[in-house]
């Protein structure tokens, strides 16, 4: 069975001029400090995936596109920061970070203070990009 990929109206080519507001929402007052470092930090890591990769604010977050298809997205709450995945259920996760029981969405939640498995989390970011360039370009 195929589903429809989700498609979001609006991304944009990351850009030093800030035309999202993505930069300015992860530098704001609510989101600074070691929260909004943690959030800089890993949507940072979206961005670089590519050169196809565009943004956006969608519900309130930076989210990460291959054009118009989201693939992952970062969230800061009061005592942590969410690194989500639209398609999280499909990727592979050796390391047991992905939390999560929707039908496709998983996030990963990182608290200021507590280790932070960089090395398997990158590995989940390339991989949602990955994976959101096969569905793109093989439907």
């Amino acid at each position: 069975m195929q589903t429809d990929l989700l498609r979001f109206n609006g991304a944009v080519e990351p850009s030093p001029a800030d035309i999202s507001g993505i930069d300015a929402w992860l530098k704001m007052k609510a989101h600074s400090g070691e929260l909004g470092a943690i959030a800089q930090q890993w949507f940072a890591v979206m961005r670089n995936c590519g050169d196809e990769v565009r943004e956006l604010l969608h519900d309130g977050c930076p989210v990460a596109c291959l054009g118009d298809a989201p693939f992952g997205y970062v969230n800061v709450f009061t005592s942590h920061v969410n690194v989500g995945f639209f398609h999280g259920a499909a990727l592979p996760d050796p390391a047991g970070l992905l939390v999560g029981s929707g039908k496709f969405m998983r996030h990963v939640k990182l608290r200021p203070g507590t280790a932070t498995n960089a090395v398997e989390l990158s590995k989940l970011i390339e991989a949602a990009y990955a994976d959101i360039k096969a569905r793109v370009e093989h439907g």
